[in-house]
Formats: C-alpha cells, sequence, structure tokens
C-alpha cells in the first residue's frame, strides 16, 4: 500500500509541475497578481508528494519489500541498514527521485525565502524550476519507474553493486547531486531574467548564494569520489580522467566562472551577458552529466545504466532544455545593457579572463571526454584521451589562472596599477620561488612537472595571505586593530579567501601523489619484507572471514622504520556471494605529510599462500581533500554573510566627487 501511495504522489507532483509551469509563466506575462502567487503554494505541493514518493521507496528499502522489483535488483535482506538505505539512489531509478527531489527541494526554498524577489521574477523562476522537473518526473514515470510490482515476489534480492557498499558513496551522490541540481536554480533565474529583459546587480545578489550552494555542495560530492576512488578501487590514485569524473568537473569549473562573473554583475553592473551565458552553461552540463552515467554512450564503474533508449530521452531533454535557453538567449540577449565602464589593468578585467581561463579548461576537458565516441562513429576506431592530453594542455593555463588570481583580488574596481600591486606582491614571489626550490631539492631533481606545480600552489596560497595581510594592515598597524580590522570584514570575503587558500593546499596534494609517488609491486607470503620509500613492509599473515553479507580474505602487514613496527595495516579482498562480484579494500596509514597505502591481488603460489601486493608512498596526498574540505567550508562560510540573508542592495545614487583611482590598501574592496 505505501508503494502505491509513492506511486501516486510521484503522478501528482507530475500534474503539479505542469501546473506550476504553465500558470505561473502566463501570468507573469500577462501581469495577473494570483496566478504568480501560485507559483510559491505549487513549489510547496510539489515538493511534499515528491517527498512522499521518495519516503515511500525508502519504505520499501528497509523494509526489503522485493515485490518492488527495484528493492529486488538493488537490495538483500542480509544487506547492512545504511546500505539498504543508500541502495535508494545507488542505482538509476532511485537516484532519479532523489535528483527530482533536489529539484522539488530547491524550488520550495525559492518560494519560501524569496519574498523580496519581484513577483514576475518569482513566478517566472518557480516556473523554470517546474518546467525541470517536469521533464525528469515525465522520464522518471514513463521510463524509469522505481514503483514496478514483481510476482511472484522473490524470496530475496540480488544486492547493490558491492563497489557501491562503501560509506563514501553512502553520502557523494547526495552532495553531487545537490550540485548539480544547484546549478538549474542559477539557471531559471537566467532564463526569467531574459524573459523579463533585465539583468541588474540586485539579480547577481539573488543568484550567488544558490550558486555558492551549488558550488560547494558540488565540492564535496567530487572530493568524497575521488577520495572512494583511492581507498576502494585498489590501483593507488584518486583520479583518471574517467568520463564520469570529468562530468562532475565540467560544471565545476562552469560554476567557478559563474561566481566571480556574477560578481562582476553585483559591484559593476556589468558582463551581464556572460554570466547568462555561464549560468545556462553550469546546468548544460550537469544535464549532461546524467545523460554520460545513465546512456551507455561511455563505460565508467561509476555509470548507474546502459540503456541507450532511455539515453536518446534523456539527450532529448538536454536539447529542449538547454537548446530552448540558448536559443532565448540569443533572440533576447541583446537587450541586457551593459553598466560601468572599466580599464584594462582592473579587478574587472582579471575576472574576465579568469572566467575566459576557466572556460578553456572546461572546453579541453569536454573535448577529452566525448572525442574518443566522436572519434569511433567517424573512423570506426577507439581511441583513449589519457592524463598527457590534460597535462600538456592545462597546466600552462593553471599557471596563468594562478596568476590572475593573486593579481585579481589585489585589484582595486575599475582602475589600477600593474606596478603598485607587483610591489605588494614580491614577498609572496620571493617566497614562492624559495619554497619551490626547497620542494624541488627535497624531490632528488626529478620531475619538471613538480617545480611547475609547487609553484602554481604556493603563488595562489601566499598571495591569498598577502591579500589578508593587506587588508588587515598588518604590521603597519598595533596587532590589536589589525586584528579588529580582520573581525570586521565580510564573511563573503573570508569564504574566498579561504577557497582560494585551499585550491592552493589541493594542487600540493596533486603534486605530491602524482609526481613523488613511490611504488612497488610484488608477491608476498608471511614473513616476507618489501621497502617502500623509507618504510618496510612485512607481510604476517592471510586469513579467511565472514563478515555480514561478504567473505573476506584479509592480509596483515606490519609497517616498520628503523626497524619499529609504527602501524598495522589490513587490506582486504572481499567476495560478494549474492552479486558475484569481488572487490579490493585498500588499508591506507595516513601521516600529516605522507601516507602508506596497501592493497593486495590475486593468490600465487602451489598453495595459495602468498600474494600479489601493490604498496605505494604518497607524500602530501592528504593535503589534496584537506584542501577540497577547505575549498568547500570557504563557499558554506560565503553563504553565511549578512548580506544575503538581508536581501538585494538598493542601487546607490550617483555621487558628486570623482573616482579615485587610488590603489593604497584601503582602496581595496572588501570582497
Amino acid at each position: 500500500m505505501i508503494t502505491e501511495i509513492g506511486h501516486y504522489a510521484l503522478v501528482l507532483a507530475l500534474v503539479v509541475a505542469l501546473g506550476q509551469t504553465v500558470i505561473p509563466l502566463r501570468a507573469a506575462h500577462i501581469g495577473d497578481e494570483r496566478g504568480m502567487s501560485f507559483a510559491k503554494n505549487a513549489s510547496m505541493a510539489q515538493f511534499v508528494l515528491v517527498l512522499v514518493a521518495f519516503l515511500a521507496l525508502m519504505h520499501a528499502y528497509v523494509t526489503s519489500d522485493f515485490s518492488v522489483e527495484n528493492v529486488y535488483q538493488n537490495s538483500h535482506s542480509e544487506k547492512p541498514m545504511i546500505y539498504k538505505i543508500a541502495g535508494v539512489w545507488g542505482n538509476h531509478e532511485g537516484s532519479m527521485i532523489l535528483w527530482i527531489l533536489m529539484l522539488a527541494f530547491l524550488g520550495a526554498l525559492v518560494g519560501l525565502f524569496g519574498g523580496n524577489l519581484p513577483p514576475s521574477l518569482q513566478a517566472r523562476v518557480l516556473g523554470i524550476q517546474a518546467l525541470i522537473a517536469a521533464c525528469f518526473l515525465a522520464f522518471s514515470l514513463f521510463t524509469s519507474n522505481p514503483f514496478l510490482r514483481m510476482d511472484p515476489v522473490p524470496i530475496n534480492g540480488t544486492d547493490l553493486n558491492p563497489l557501491l557498499q562503501d560509506p563514501g558513496l553512502a553520502f557523494h551522490p547526495p552532495f553531487l547531486y545537490l550540485g548539480y541540481v544547484g546549478m538549474s536554480v542559477a539557471f531559471s533565474f537566467s532564463v526569467a531574467a531574459l524573459l523579463e529583459g533585465k539583468v541588474d546587480p540586485a539579480w547577481a545578489r539573488w543568484v550567488r548564494p544558490w550558486t555558492l550552494l551549488a558550488w560547494s555542495s558540488l565540492t564535496l560530492g567530487i572530493a568524497m569520489g575521488s577520495w572512494w576512488a583511492y581507498y576502494e578501487l585498489g590501483w593507488g590514485g584518486y583520479w583518471f580522467w574517467d568520463p564520469v569524473e570529468n562530468a562532475s568537473l565540467m560544471p565545476w569549473l562552469a560554476g567557478t566562472a559563474l561566481l566571480h562573473s556574477a560578481i562582476v554583475v553585483e559591484k559593476r553592473n556589468t558582463l551581464k551577458l556572460w554570466t547568462i551565458l555561464m549560468a545556462i552553461t553550469a546546468f548544460s552540463t550537469s544535464l549532461l552529466g546524467t545523460f554520460v552515467v545513465r546512456s551507455g554512450v561511455l563505460t565508467s564503474v561509476h555509470s548507474f545504466a546502459n540503456d541507450p533508449d532511455r539515453g536518446v530521452l534523456l539527450l532529448a531533454i538536454c536539447i529542449i532544455l538547454t537548446g530552448g535557453a540558448f536559443v532565448l538567449y540569443a533572440w533576447r540577449g541583446q537587450a541586457m545593457k551593459a553598466g560601468g565602464t572599466f580599464q584594462t589593468v582592473s579587478r574587472e578585467s582579471a575576472l574576465i579572463l579568469n572566467n575566459l581561463l576557466l572556460s578553456v579548461i572546461l572546453f579541453i576537458v569536454l573535448i577529452g571526454t566525448f572525442w574518443p565516441t566522436i572519434a569511433e562513429l567517424m573512423t570506426g576506431e577507439r581511441i583513449t584521451v589519457g592524463p598527457p592530453y590534460y597535462n600538456i594542455l592545462t597546466i600552462p593555463l593553471m599557471m596563468l589562472l594562478a596568476a590572475v588570481m593573486a593579481y585579481g583580488i589585489l585589484l582595486p574596481w575599475k582602475r589600477g596599477e600593474m606596478k603598485t600591486v607587483s610591489g605588494r606582491l614580491k614577498w609572496a614571489g620571493g617566497l614562492t620561488v624559495l619554497f619551490t626550490i626547497v620542494a624541488f631539492y627535497l624531490s632528488g631533481f626529478r620531475n619538471i612537472l613538480a617545480v611547475v606545480g609547487c609553484l602554481i600552489a604556493f603563488w595562489i596560497m601566499l598571495s591569498t595571505l598577502t591579500d589578508i595581510a593587506l587588508r588587515m594592515k598588518l604590521f603597519q598597524i598595533p596587532l590589536k586593530t589589525s586584528l579588529n580590522r580582520a573581525a570586521g570584514f565580510p564573511r563573503a570575503f573570508w569564504g574566498g579567501s579561504l577557497a582560494h587558500f585551499g585550491i592552493g593546499v589541493c594542487i600540493l596534494g596533486m603534486v605530491g601523489t602524482s609526481l613523488w609517488v613511490t611504488e612497488e609491486q610484488t608477491i608476498m607470503k608471511p614473513g616476507d619484507v618489501i621497502d617502500v620509500a623509507d618504510y618496510q613492509l612485512r607481510m604476517e599473515r592471510i586469513e579467511i572471514l565472514n563478515i555480514a553479507n561478504y567473505e573476506t580474505e584479509m592480509a596483515t602487514f606490519s609497517l616498520l622504520k628503523n626497524g619499529s613496527v609504527v602501524s598495522i595495516v589490513q587490506p582486504e579482498r572481499r567476495w560478494y556471494p549474492v552479486a558475484q562480484q569481488q572487490t579490493v579494500e585498500a588499508a591506507i596509514q595516513p601521516r600529516w605529510t605522507s601516507d602508506v597505502y596497501v592493497a593486495i591481488g590475486e593468490p600465487r603460489g602451489e598453495n595459495n599462500e602468498a600474494r600479489i601486493v601493490r604498496a605505494y608512498y604518497h607524500p602530501l596526498v592528504m593535503y589534496l581533500w584537506s584542501g577540497s574540505l577547505l575549498m568547500a567550508f570557504g563557499g558554506i562560510v560565503s553563504l553565511t554573510d549578512r548580506r544575503y540573508r538581508v536581501g538585494a542592495p538598493k542601487p546607490k545614487q550617483a555621487s558628486s566627487k570623482p573616482a579615485s583611482s587610488s590603489t593604497a590598501p584601503d582602496a581595496i574592496p572588501a570582497e
């Protein structure tokens, strides 16, 4: 009965979404206030209905109701409860319900907290948001219904994919989806602005919080996914430029560009068309990721489904939504008039260059992801695009982007002087060179890419600290006064600084684990010892254990340094009898500056007493995820800025005084 209630709730949600699309959009066009007010109530109703459907599906999983085909295909009665719950979105049908729930939730938030929006703009935003929801509700009901029954009822299920039975994967999709779907709000605001024919600083102030929420969630989701790949797949890496990994990176790049371009609209009332384009692109790449994961066009361990028929329908949704938005952009875009002017050397110019570089990197990733498929269609031959392609093309752009970031945060709005900014960055530049030389020396002068990576990382971190120090007037005034100045900085400034510093930390982690890694692969039996960098790894024993819903081969190793045991690590090979699938669980011994990573493979020897062992020494790898967390935390801190709670700013009166071109520290804006 509960399953049927969930199914009916999903049908009613589609009806409400259609009404929320048509009535408010028409009302906004003719100026009908009553029709526009319908959007808010409809958004709340749609969210409640989708939530009921989601909870009904979760109930079926928790109670192991195998009369529901989706539960039978993705669950098992002996599976731990956390994975029964995670099984709801660990498959194509259930993940679509989570996607739709996120859409409805964000739409309800716009209706609930958008009271300071102009009624026509709010109605149009909610109408576009409902149109997106209606497309995916129809797709779910007619092609991917999670509530289909089975008769006769099976005794037990076929289990969830063992690779997904992991705490990281239990939380990774919700954050990733909130990031993907969060871009839909910026998209809806952009399409609504095109329909209204108006983009102003107030519009940018409304868009930025939603983009920050999506960007922060997407950052966390990507970080969780890379961490899962690092310890679950057993190959010693965290990112393989997999097509689905790239599918999450593309909206992150577009969202980063959108965040920066929206600042220009808010502060200087210019770059309007570009900001709208970035908002459309961010959501378009999110839809593209949805298509990639579920269509079977590109194969990946991360894929939910490989159904070309459903892939065609998803592609049609992408074309309708994004194609329609681009047509509207071409038709109505010329109505957007640029606002303030600025000089070539200014913060505005730096942010524009920032956006262009991010867009070029996005294009490089897009081509690298889809070119093998395009080439196969054209020539019939399958090619691969790997890390060398991305490294050669993106590293020079990252260097330029780091330089632009450092100068951009110190440049004033409207006009500035490169000589003055360069003078402020002399200490950051000198320390960057010094730290890079030290890092290169410690690495044994082995890799020029390590030098480049360290330059980028140290430059970003030190220039960010320089910006904070200048604003505080550190060492220029009493320390207590400097700290009081810092306490008065807007949270958006602190959030941006944390995010920028986190990027530098993250890059440092990438350099360490990618370019300074030590790898050993050999066959070991109990009692054998191998060297891994400055450590020794001794195999103690191998045990066969039955745990929960799987059987495991657990190897116990002693990790020694200078003859003393510093840790015990226990990598595993797990066998899931229901799913008939094997997984690898790496053992990781983390340190602040490095970690030792151990994974075991197939049995060897006459009595299977030996195992293939892969051991890695990864310097600085934890900085990768520490930097990612710092970036996401920076976005959350920015999101708490009081200005986003108060609402959009009122237009300022024109000042009778001429604008100052001073580039003294006090003239540096707070954001």
